[in-house]
């Protein structure tokens, strides 16, 4: 299976990505070129990794007859000091709330998205230290 994206300069610093037919701008801050039309690159690889976690942890929550009322996943990445610049220590905190939701279940859920089911994840520990945590929300 391959994928494909088009990403398209539009000036400046400004491209715009076609993703499955969706239009996402992506930009510079303006102090080095942009104008800050769109997000940066290297935030937008947090977004795929929660995106992706979060869809598997959903997925598995719903085999097991719980779907939480409330999900949401911060990612904090840390980038390195040198060029180029990468994201070497990320770290998740999954939040959850509901009936039905506890943390041996998120947590069954959790790590297997993280061990076996989300690629984003398996790409970025080659560069990466990923850590998480869960909270369970009342």
């Amino acid at each position: 299976m391959k994928a494909k994206i088009d990403c398209s300069w539009k000036k400046g610093m400004a491209f715009e990505a076609d993703v499955n037919g969706f239009k996402i701008m992506l930009d510079a801050d303006p102090a080095v070129g942009g104008e800050n039309k769109g997000p940066r690159p290297k935030p937008l690889t947090l977004v795929s990794l929660a995106g992706c976690t979060g869809m598997d942890v959903i997925s598995i929550l719903k085999k097991m007859r719980v779907e939480p009322e409330y999900f949401n996943i911060s990612v904090e990445g840390e980038l390195t000091e040198e060029h180029p610049k990468y994201y070497h220590k990320i770290h998740l905190v999954y939040e959850l709330k509901g009936e039905g939701v506890d943390f041996e279940k998120a947590e069954k859920a959790v790590n297997l998205s993280q061990e076996r089911y989300c690629g984003v994840s398996a790409l970025l520990r080659f560069g990466a230290e990923i850590t998480h945590e869960i909270s369970i929300l009342s």
